[in-house]
């Protein structure tokens, strides 16, 4: 019998020889052929790597290094969750393994399918052609999708175990502000104004669907050669049961528009041809029949929720306990997300 082979990689100090070793143990038809490895771009959660042996290619996602709060970064949950996902909404990565050996890997990871197409972030692939020819194609089909998810049956789909949806969106803000005043730097002008607001004012939910928690442009793949096709829909991570709209209200916080103030949040959206931000509320009420009435509550709520999410990494740098860089100056972009979320407020965002 031919000796297995791997090949030893040095990307992020992983003895992935051991990991190649315990993926061909565990996955039917996987060749010896050594492993190679890509690591994505660093985002601000979770660390995600490309793995190749042979032609099978897949997906493995493990927390970020270092302490970790408890609860977070629950790369079982976010297996479990695809486990009873993908057979329902097959834009989510089949899920292949979990482990959470420390033989293997210091901390817990899972290995998903790898989809293939594009990612959007700031530019369109040359293949699409310019913004003006696909921007409102795009457009409609990110909410497409997002309806498409949030019709999903979560109780035919078993997955009302995964969140507690009674009182969602009251816990959701109240724990967002506890969160940002344990993480407080700085005075801003306008958070207590926006805290005040959102605690006094929360609307009642519609029934309770699948809520991504993250359902964002870039968090989402198109085909290679079909701007109006999505083949993926990713980071799982923070997905629950609850209030729709906080799903509708996150996407129209990340969808920027020209001349917006600097919040280091970027977008292909705001090139010309890509629908506005009132046009995709008009078209997911149109879709999904919910009433949005409240919907500048929901945007109020996404751009401070950012906010807060930006002020926590921006707080371990300014404690020392992270030194990258790119988060210098991510108290700009702060300040920026709370102005947006105030001409949220006075409904002055979607004019």
């Amino acid at each position: 019998m031919e000796k297995q082979r791997v090949q030893s990689v040095d990307i992020d100090g992983l003895n992935w020889d051991v990991i190649a070793k315990f993926l061909q143990a565990n996955i039917e038809g996987l060749s010896n052929c050594p492993i190679e490895v890509q690591k994505f771009p660093a985002g601000y959660s979770n660390l995600t790597y490309l793995i190749k042996i042979g032609e099978w290619e897949a997906v493995l996602r493990r927390p970020p290094f270092g302490m970790i709060p408890p609860k977070a970064h629950d790369m079982e949950r976010e297996y479990r969750i695809l486990s009873k996902l993908y057979p329902v909404f097959p834009l989510a990565p089949k899920p292949y393994l979990y482990c959470e050996n420390p033989s293997i890997m210091e901390k817990h990871f899972y290995v998903m399918e790898k989809k293939d197409g594009h990612v959007l972030d700031e530019e369109l692939p040359a293949e699409y052609g310019s913004s003006e020819q696909v921007g409102k194609t795009i457009s409609e089909v990110v909410i497409d999708t997002l309806v498409n998810l949030h019709e999903i049956d979560i109780e035919k789909a078993n997955l009302m175990d995964i969140g507690k949806s009674d009182g969602y969106l009251e816990r959701q803000v109240k724990g967002w502000i506890k969160r940002y005043h344990q993480s407080k730097t700085d005075e801003i002008l306008g958070t207590e104004e926006i805290e005040n607001y959102l605690t006094a004012n929360i609307p009642a939910s519609p029934k309770a669907t699948i809520v991504h928690n993250d359902f964002k442009l870039n968090n989402m793949m198109f085909d290679r050669n079909d701007p109006g096709k999505v083949v993926g829909v990713f980071d799982w991570e923070l997905c629950t049961v609850g209030d729709p709209l906080t799903d509708l209200g996150s996407t129209l916080a990340y969808w920027t528009e020209q001349d917006e103030a600097e919040t280091g949040l970027t977008s292909v959206t705001d090139q010309p041809g890509f629908l506005r931000r009132k046009d995709l509320v008009e078209l997911y009420a149109k879709k999904s029949n919910r009433d949005l009435s409240n919907i500048d509550y929901y945007i109020t709520f996404a751009f401070y929720k950012i906010a807060v999410i930006l002020q926590q990494i921006y707080y371990r740098y300014k404690m020392g306990e992270i030194q990258d860089e790119r988060f210098k100056s991510l108290n700009i972009g702060i300040n920026n997300l709370i102005y947006q979320s105030v001409n949220a407020k006075n409904r002055t965002l979607l004019r």
